[in-house]
């Protein structure tokens, strides 16, 4: 434990050998690697834990046939569809998280991206609003943007930009077949190319070998994103997803290792899914090397309890 310790804070090659050891570790042996990545964790950032939140700005009908996703128009999954809401719904619900202690808060729109005027200037609008009525930092997760788009909403006062990779590039076709991996990609680099701070993830429990999930943290790591995004897959009726098995608390806990493992100083958020598959042991997911988290609702499926997330937090010291 400690080689490898000083191994990741010196900045020496992991090994697959390193790797290994931790997938490996039995239920007793996780421990010991929990403590290890929390190390890692608190030397670069000391105590705290970061708090996200956000809201369905515009649900379904988007092109995109990711086997996973309730909003796409490829599933019959019966949520709720509505074109973009306005940005005063917008910030009445940032007001609402910043209250329970968000510190970011997200725009997010399903489909391939926002291609006409009037939502484009709605977004901007709303951006505008919350970066002068609340204090939080505004993010946004609109799909594939052009640089245009990119640089009125970072005039507008956006911080962040959010756009996941959903799982490795050598697993990507057995997900999606309607867009290309290197699209994500450059819109991942574009963003830091604009100055936001950037977050990309995927989603865990698609089907993916530990290879491919390793591969997807070397690649968030390759392209320097600020925050990786990490959900684990909540099989909803209707995709082609829907019988996918859940993945054990110890299997969520070792993926959360492996990624601050490969990327120690990045700031690691765990989002959808965890109360379906941490089930009792979401109070070890920052323990074992995550320091953010997504609070309230998600996109089409109900989050934990804020207050109850607050009171783990505090119990936990943070």
């Amino acid at each position: 434990m400690e080689k490898l310790l000083n191994k990741v804070l010196n900045n020496v090659n992991l090994t697959n050998s390193d790797f290994e050891k931790v997938i490996n570790a039995d239920n007793t042996e996780i421990f010991k690697f929990i403590y290890l990545s929390s190390k890692i964790k608190n030397h670069f950032d000391k105590n705290r834990v970061k708090l996200c939140s956000i809201i369905n700005a515009k649900s379904g009908k988007c092109p995109e046939d990711c086997s996973f996703c309730a909003q796409s128009a490829h599933h019959n999954t019966g949520i709720k569809t509505f074109p973009l809401i306005s940005p005063e719904v917008i910030l009445k619900a940032a007001k609402k998280m910043e209250q329970n202690g968000a510190q970011r808060f997200s725009i997010v729109t399903s489909g391939t991206a926002i291609k006409n005027k009037e939502d484009k200037d709605k977004i901007i609008e709303s951006v505008k609003l919350i970066t002068k009525e609340t204090s939080l930092k505004c993010c946004a997760s609109l799909g594939i943007l052009d640089e245009e788009f990119m640089k009125d909403l970072k005039e507008a006062g956006l911080t962040g930009y959010h756009h996941n990779l959903e799982t490795s590039e050598s697993f990507f076709d057995n997900i999606c077949s309607t867009h290309d991996y290197n699209d994500d990609v450059e819109t991942v680099k574009n963003s830091k190319k604009n100055g936001f701070y950037t977050c990309s993830g995927g989603i865990l429990g698609l089907g993916e070998t530990w290879e491919h999930r390793i591969e997807m943290a070397f690649t968030l790591k390759e392209l320097d994103v600020d925050s990786i995004a990490l959900n684990f897959l909540n099989p909803i009726k209707g995709t082609k997803l829907e019988n996918a098995y859940y993945l054990s608390p110890i299997e969520c806990l070792k993926i959360i290792i492996l990624f601050r493992l490969i990327n120690p100083d990045k700031d690691i958020r765990i989002c959808g899914g965890r109360e379906i598959n941490l089930r009792d042991l979401q109070t070890l997911v920052i323990p074992a090397g995550a320091n953010g988290l997504m609070i309230g609702n998600y996109l089409t499926t109900k989050g934990r309890n804020t207050e109850d997330d607050l009171q783990m937090l505090k119990d936990l010291g943070y």
